[in-house]
């Protein structure tokens, strides 16, 4: 199959905004938000940890996840040139090989921050940075199959970054509740991810990714996101009820509610609603991963 003309690149560095751009800031809240429920959940301190907590929002945020942006956008500029042609990229902005460029040198500033923060941070980031190139970059390609890309960057956005806050607050790996909220609220997030791929149905159907909008129809795999991302909350519900947070669980159940009521709607019309419902659902979706953080932190009111 013949690949898509990407923008001929003009000579020279490419602009500042350019490269803000090919990071893309809108998706670092995702993670400093897990991240911040990590430093919440731990019960811990904040006293004489600051620079590591800055550090550690930043590493979350700006460096691992806008390196995965940047690694993204570089394997993906032929998918985009199809499906976002005014992409940094393929719009000749970001010129030559400064995609890779950019990309590397993103992944060696989050490890010499991750290093800095200290070694359970640097294990963490590490991980997160070999799932953002095994994602993007071949021979993996993890994004080629929708179900094993989407797990991939929910652990990387939810699970991954919550373990790390709390980590890095306490010096010690956590504790059995924090491990299964954040392994529940990573598997919801490759609902969240599906989401994400209805947008670009039409350059991966063209190109070969296996997402689960192109491979399963964009009406199965509305439904398909929708009971994923519902199934975990409902055992983050029962789990944090068994643990004796009752009242904290049920206010993570009444958000469940108000999703469930928002996925109606957006099941109606799935490919017109799915950056609406990314909008409303996954917010509340957010939410209740820091009631479940305050509840580790609080106790049972």
């Amino acid at each position: 199959m013949a690949r898509p003309i990407v923008a001929a690149a003009p000579s020279g560095a490419p602009a500042v905004s350019a490269v803000i751009e090919l990071l893309k800031p809108i998706t670092w809240f995702p993670p400093m938000w897990a991240y911040t429920c990590g430093l919440v959940s731990s019960g811990a301190a904040a006293d004489g940890r600051w620079v590591d907590i800055v550090l550690g929002v930043l590493l979350a945020g700006p460096l691992i996840c806008g390196t995965s942006q940047a690694v993204n956008d570089w394997y993906d500029r032929h998918v985009d040139a199809i499906n976002e042609p005014n992409r940094p990229i393929p719009s000749g902005r970001i010129p030559g090989q400064w995609g890779l460029y950019v990309a590397i040198a993103w992944t060696l500033l989050s490890l010499a921050v991750a290093a800095a923060i200290g070694p359970l941070a640097l294990a963490a980031g590490t991980v997160g940075l070999v799932l953002a190139w095994a994602y993007s970059a071949p021979p993996l390609r993890l994004k080629r199959n929708g179900w094993i890309g989407n797990a991939a960057v929910g652990a990387c956005y939810e699970g991954l970054p919550w373990y790390t806050g709390a980590a890095v607050m306490t010096g010690i790996a956590p504790g059995a509740e924090i491990v299964t909220l954040a392994v529940l609220y990573s598997i919801g997030a490759h609902g969240i991810m599906t989401l994400n791929d209805f947008k670009s149905i039409g350059g991966d159907l063209r190109m070969g990714i296996a997402s689960l909008p192109a491979r399963l129809g964009v009406e199965r795999a509305a439904r398909v996101a929708c009971v994923v991302m519902a199934v975990p909350q409902a055992i983050v519900v029962a789990a944090m009820a068994w643990w004796g947070y009752a009242a904290w669980a049920a206010a993570v159940a009444v958000l469940l509610a108000a999703q469930l009521v928002l996925m109606r709607r957006f099941l109606e019309d799935p490919a017109g609603r799915a950056t609406w419902y990314s909008a409303a659902g996954v917010g509340l979706y957010v939410l209740g991963m820091l009631t479940c953080a305050f509840a580790l932190r609080f106790g049972a009111p």
